[in-house]
Protein backbone atom coordinates (compact mmCIF):
# COMPACT_ATOMS: atom_id res chain seq x y z
CA UNK A 1 0.00 0.00 0.00
CA UNK A 2 3.10 2.38 1.19
CA UNK A 3 4.42 1.56 -2.59
CA UNK A 4 1.29 2.80 -4.14
CA UNK A 5 0.60 6.00 -2.79
CA UNK A 6 4.64 6.63 -3.30
CA UNK A 7 3.81 5.69 -7.23
CA UNK A 8 0.52 8.29 -7.12
CA UNK A 9 2.09 11.05 -5.48
CA UNK A 10 5.36 10.53 -7.95
CA UNK A 11 2.91 10.81 -11.36
CA UNK A 12 1.13 13.49 -9.19
CA UNK A 13 4.27 15.57 -8.98
CA UNK A 14 5.35 14.92 -13.27
CA UNK A 15 1.69 16.33 -13.83
CA UNK A 16 2.67 19.50 -11.70
CA UNK A 17 5.51 20.16 -13.40
CA UNK A 18 3.62 19.45 -16.49
CA UNK A 19 0.43 22.13 -15.90
CA UNK A 20 3.60 24.73 -15.15
CA UNK A 21 5.27 24.27 -18.33
CA UNK A 22 1.63 24.84 -20.31
CA UNK A 23 0.79 27.72 -17.52
CA UNK A 24 4.47 28.84 -19.05
CA UNK A 25 4.24 28.50 -22.39
CA UNK A 26 0.21 29.92 -22.23
CA UNK A 27 0.40 33.22 -20.22
CA UNK A 28 4.63 33.54 -20.24
CA UNK A 29 6.85 32.20 -17.84
CA UNK A 30 7.41 35.91 -16.54
CA UNK A 31 3.86 36.26 -15.58
CA UNK A 32 3.98 32.83 -14.09
CA UNK A 33 7.00 33.59 -12.05
CA UNK A 34 4.92 37.02 -11.02
CA UNK A 35 2.23 35.14 -9.40
CA UNK A 36 1.66 34.47 -5.41
CA UNK A 37 1.90 31.11 -4.02
CA UNK A 38 -1.91 31.04 -3.25
CA UNK A 39 -3.32 28.68 0.19
CA UNK A 40 -7.00 28.09 1.17
CA UNK A 41 -6.90 27.62 4.57
CA UNK A 42 -9.64 26.30 6.98
CA UNK A 43 -10.12 24.33 9.72
CA UNK A 44 -12.02 20.85 8.96
CA UNK A 45 -15.64 20.92 8.36
CA UNK A 46 -15.54 24.76 7.79
CA UNK A 47 -15.14 25.05 4.09
CA UNK A 48 -12.03 23.39 2.83
CA UNK A 49 -13.60 22.30 -0.27
CA UNK A 50 -15.29 25.01 -0.92
CA UNK A 51 -12.89 27.39 -1.03
CA UNK A 52 -10.27 25.19 -3.19
CA UNK A 53 -12.70 24.91 -5.70
CA UNK A 54 -13.40 28.49 -5.61
CA UNK A 55 -9.40 29.29 -6.15
CA UNK A 56 -8.88 26.20 -8.80
CA UNK A 57 -11.06 28.95 -11.05
CA UNK A 58 -8.26 31.22 -10.80
CA UNK A 59 -6.75 29.26 -13.49
CA UNK A 60 -8.95 30.28 -16.11
CA UNK A 61 -8.82 33.87 -15.27
CA UNK A 62 -4.44 34.24 -14.94
CA UNK A 63 -1.15 32.47 -14.86
CA UNK A 64 -2.24 30.55 -11.98
CA UNK A 65 -1.38 26.10 -11.32
CA UNK A 66 -3.41 23.63 -9.77
CA UNK A 67 -1.23 20.89 -9.01
CA UNK A 68 -3.35 18.86 -7.88
CA UNK A 69 -2.12 17.24 -4.79
CA UNK A 70 -3.46 16.69 -1.27
CA UNK A 71 -4.02 19.22 1.18
CA UNK A 72 -0.79 20.09 2.67
CA UNK A 73 -0.72 18.84 5.85
CA UNK A 74 -2.29 14.98 5.02
CA UNK A 75 -0.21 12.43 2.84
CA UNK A 76 -1.87 10.70 -0.24
CA UNK A 77 -3.93 8.40 2.39
CA UNK A 78 -4.96 11.20 4.22
CA UNK A 79 -2.87 10.74 7.03
CA UNK A 80 -1.60 13.95 9.28
CA UNK A 81 1.78 15.21 8.85
CA UNK A 82 4.26 16.33 10.63
CA UNK A 83 4.49 20.07 10.93
CA UNK A 84 8.30 19.96 9.61
CA UNK A 85 6.73 18.26 6.29
CA UNK A 86 3.83 20.40 6.42
CA UNK A 87 7.04 23.20 5.68
CA UNK A 88 8.63 21.19 3.05
CA UNK A 89 5.45 21.31 1.39
CA UNK A 90 4.58 24.83 1.56
CA UNK A 91 8.37 25.66 0.66
CA UNK A 92 7.67 23.43 -2.68
CA UNK A 93 4.94 25.42 -3.48
CA UNK A 94 6.27 27.75 -6.65
CA UNK A 95 4.60 31.04 -7.95
CA UNK A 96 1.46 30.53 -8.69
CA UNK A 97 0.61 27.05 -7.54
CA UNK A 98 -3.05 26.95 -6.03
CA UNK A 99 -3.15 24.53 -2.66
CA UNK A 100 -5.18 23.93 0.39
CA UNK A 101 -5.17 22.66 4.03
CA UNK A 102 -5.73 22.22 7.53
CA UNK A 103 -3.28 24.68 9.33
CA UNK A 104 -3.50 26.20 12.27
CA UNK A 105 -2.31 29.62 13.43
CA UNK A 106 1.29 28.12 15.08
CA UNK A 107 4.41 30.97 14.92
CA UNK A 108 6.22 28.64 12.30
CA UNK A 109 3.10 28.64 9.78
CA UNK A 110 2.25 31.94 10.52
CA UNK A 111 6.02 33.13 9.55
CA UNK A 112 5.78 30.99 6.15
CA UNK A 113 2.15 31.98 4.95
CA UNK A 114 2.34 35.68 5.34
CA UNK A 115 5.77 36.02 3.07
CA UNK A 116 5.29 38.95 0.62
CA UNK A 117 4.87 36.19 -2.24
CA UNK A 118 1.96 34.41 -0.81
CA UNK A 119 -1.80 35.13 -0.44
CA UNK A 120 -3.61 32.89 1.83
CA UNK A 121 -7.05 32.72 2.46
CA UNK A 122 -8.94 31.41 5.85
CA UNK A 123 -11.96 29.96 5.89
CA UNK A 124 -14.00 29.82 9.30
CA UNK A 125 -17.35 28.60 9.88
CA UNK A 126 -20.07 29.18 12.69
CA UNK A 127 -18.86 26.42 15.92
CA UNK A 128 -22.31 24.98 15.95
CA UNK A 129 -23.01 23.88 12.56
CA UNK A 130 -19.20 23.06 12.01
CA UNK A 131 -19.78 20.32 14.87
CA UNK A 132 -23.14 19.18 13.06
CA UNK A 133 -21.16 18.62 9.86
CA UNK A 134 -18.47 16.99 11.62
CA UNK A 135 -20.83 14.62 13.05
CA UNK A 136 -22.70 14.13 9.83
CA UNK A 137 -19.23 12.84 7.71
CA UNK A 138 -17.76 11.10 11.23
CA UNK A 139 -20.99 8.54 11.86
CA UNK A 140 -22.50 8.66 7.58
CA UNK A 141 -20.10 9.47 5.19
CA UNK A 142 -16.77 8.52 6.51
CA UNK A 143 -17.06 4.47 8.33
CA UNK A 144 -13.22 4.96 8.68
CA UNK A 145 -13.06 8.12 10.61
CA UNK A 146 -11.86 7.61 13.76
CA UNK A 147 -14.83 8.70 15.48
CA UNK A 148 -17.50 6.27 13.93
CA UNK A 149 -17.45 3.87 16.33
CA UNK A 150 -17.56 5.74 19.31
CA UNK A 151 -20.23 8.14 17.50
CA UNK A 152 -22.44 5.06 16.63
CA UNK A 153 -21.84 2.62 19.31
CA UNK A 154 -21.21 4.43 22.51
CA UNK A 155 -23.68 7.07 22.15
CA UNK A 156 -27.52 6.91 21.28
CA UNK A 157 -28.97 10.33 20.27
CA UNK A 158 -27.81 13.59 18.52
CA UNK A 159 -27.78 15.28 21.56
CA UNK A 160 -25.03 13.20 23.20
CA UNK A 161 -22.72 13.28 19.92
CA UNK A 162 -23.09 17.24 20.01
CA UNK A 163 -22.33 17.68 23.74
CA UNK A 164 -19.39 15.35 22.93
CA UNK A 165 -18.15 17.25 20.48
CA UNK A 166 -18.58 20.40 22.23
CA UNK A 167 -16.82 18.81 25.55
CA UNK A 168 -14.02 16.93 23.45
CA UNK A 169 -13.42 13.00 24.31
CA UNK A 170 -10.59 11.54 25.62
CA UNK A 171 -11.39 7.58 25.29
CA UNK A 172 -8.33 5.77 23.59
CA UNK A 173 -8.86 5.73 19.91
CA UNK A 174 -11.49 8.33 19.79
CA UNK A 175 -9.66 11.24 21.60
CA UNK A 176 -11.79 14.65 20.43
CA UNK A 177 -10.72 17.82 20.86
CA UNK A 178 -12.89 20.66 22.98
CA UNK A 179 -14.63 22.56 20.17
CA UNK A 180 -13.02 25.72 21.86
CA UNK A 181 -9.80 24.52 21.86
CA UNK A 182 -10.09 23.44 18.45
CA UNK A 183 -11.00 27.30 17.19
CA UNK A 184 -8.43 28.56 19.68
CA UNK A 185 -5.94 26.62 17.09
CA UNK A 186 -6.96 29.00 14.58
CA UNK A 187 -8.33 32.44 15.72
CA UNK A 188 -4.89 33.81 15.50
CA UNK A 189 -5.44 33.69 11.51
CA UNK A 190 -8.01 36.30 11.92
CA UNK A 191 -5.14 38.95 13.51
CA UNK A 192 -2.87 38.84 10.40
CA UNK A 193 -3.58 41.72 8.41
CA UNK A 194 -1.77 39.89 5.61
CA UNK A 195 -4.14 37.22 5.35
CA UNK A 196 -8.09 37.64 3.65
CA UNK A 197 -10.26 36.05 6.58
CA UNK A 198 -13.87 35.22 4.44
CA UNK A 199 -16.87 33.17 6.59
CA UNK A 200 -18.17 30.46 5.07
CA UNK A 201 -21.62 31.56 5.52
CA UNK A 202 -20.43 35.14 3.53
CA UNK A 203 -19.11 32.57 -0.11
CA UNK A 204 -22.88 30.86 0.83
CA UNK A 205 -25.34 33.54 0.77
CA UNK A 206 -23.18 36.31 -0.41
CA UNK A 207 -21.12 34.87 -2.67
CA UNK A 208 -20.16 37.84 -5.15
CA UNK A 209 -19.27 40.23 -2.03
CA UNK A 210 -16.69 37.45 -1.10
CA UNK A 211 -15.22 36.72 -4.35
CA UNK A 212 -14.79 40.72 -4.60
CA UNK A 213 -13.20 40.69 -1.74
CA UNK A 214 -10.92 38.00 -2.69
CA UNK A 215 -9.83 39.51 -5.69
CA UNK A 216 -9.49 42.45 -4.12
CA UNK A 217 -6.99 40.97 -2.21
CA UNK A 218 -4.98 38.94 -5.19
CA UNK A 219 -4.96 42.47 -6.83
CA UNK A 220 -2.79 43.84 -3.87
CA UNK A 221 -0.73 41.00 -4.06
CA UNK A 222 0.17 41.48 -8.11
CA UNK A 223 -2.57 39.48 -9.74
CA UNK A 224 -5.26 41.33 -12.23
CA UNK A 225 -7.86 38.85 -13.86
CA UNK A 226 -7.87 38.75 -17.77
CA UNK A 227 -11.12 40.33 -17.91
CA UNK A 228 -13.72 42.38 -16.35
CA UNK A 229 -14.54 41.73 -12.49
CA UNK A 230 -17.98 40.87 -13.50
CA UNK A 231 -16.49 37.97 -15.87
CA UNK A 232 -14.07 36.97 -13.35
CA UNK A 233 -16.67 36.67 -10.59
CA UNK A 234 -18.89 34.72 -12.33
CA UNK A 235 -15.85 32.28 -13.48
CA UNK A 236 -15.05 31.77 -9.50
CA UNK A 237 -18.28 31.04 -8.99
CA UNK A 238 -19.02 28.86 -11.40
CA UNK A 239 -15.92 26.52 -10.09
CA UNK A 240 -18.03 25.84 -7.10
CA UNK A 241 -19.55 22.54 -7.61
CA UNK A 242 -20.66 20.91 -4.27
CA UNK A 243 -21.32 17.46 -6.23
CA UNK A 244 -17.67 16.49 -6.97
CA UNK A 245 -16.54 17.51 -3.31
CA UNK A 246 -16.83 13.61 -1.41
CA UNK A 247 -17.52 15.38 1.90
CA UNK A 248 -20.25 17.86 0.49
CA UNK A 249 -23.95 17.10 2.67
CA UNK A 250 -25.90 20.02 3.08
CA UNK A 251 -23.18 23.84 4.22
CA UNK A 252 -26.49 25.77 4.74
CA UNK A 253 -25.54 28.46 7.66
CA UNK A 254 -28.10 27.78 10.63
CA UNK A 255 -28.47 24.30 10.14
CA UNK A 256 -27.17 24.00 13.92
CA UNK A 257 -31.16 25.16 14.66
CA UNK A 258 -32.45 21.85 13.78
CA UNK A 259 -30.28 19.65 16.34
CA UNK A 260 -29.28 22.00 19.28
CA UNK A 261 -31.43 20.91 22.09
CA UNK A 262 -31.30 23.50 24.89
CA UNK A 263 -28.76 21.31 26.72
CA UNK A 264 -26.99 21.54 23.72
CA UNK A 265 -27.29 25.48 24.17
CA UNK A 266 -26.44 25.46 27.75
CA UNK A 267 -23.43 23.17 27.69
CA UNK A 268 -22.14 25.05 24.49
CA UNK A 269 -22.17 28.40 26.48
CA UNK A 270 -20.32 27.37 29.74
CA UNK A 271 -17.40 25.59 27.47
CA UNK A 272 -16.73 28.35 24.67
CA UNK A 273 -16.85 31.83 26.67
CA UNK A 274 -16.55 34.19 23.96
CA UNK A 275 -16.12 32.26 20.90
CA UNK A 276 -19.22 33.35 18.79
CA UNK A 277 -18.70 36.96 20.16
CA UNK A 278 -15.07 36.84 18.96
CA UNK A 279 -15.78 35.43 15.37
CA UNK A 280 -18.78 37.67 14.85
CA UNK A 281 -21.65 34.92 14.85
CA UNK A 282 -23.69 36.28 18.19
CA UNK A 283 -23.67 39.42 19.97
CA UNK A 284 -25.45 38.30 23.08
CA UNK A 285 -26.39 35.07 25.05
CA UNK A 286 -29.99 34.81 24.60
CA UNK A 287 -29.38 32.52 21.47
Amino acid sequence: MEIQYTLKHSLKVVRWQARRIETSLKWGAKELSRMPIVLGNAMPKSGSHLIIQVLQGLTRLGPFVNPGFPPVNRTEDNRKLLDNDVLDNLYKMRPGDIGYGYIGAHPKFVETLTEDNRATIFVYRDPRDMIVSHIFYATQMHKNHWMYTYYNEKLTSMEERINAAILGVTEPGSELTPVRKRYDGYLGWLDEPSVLSLRFEQLILDRESALEELLDYLEEKGFKPNTERQSAIQVLSASIAPGKSGTFRKGQPGNWREYFTTDNKKIFKENTGDLLFRLGYESADSW
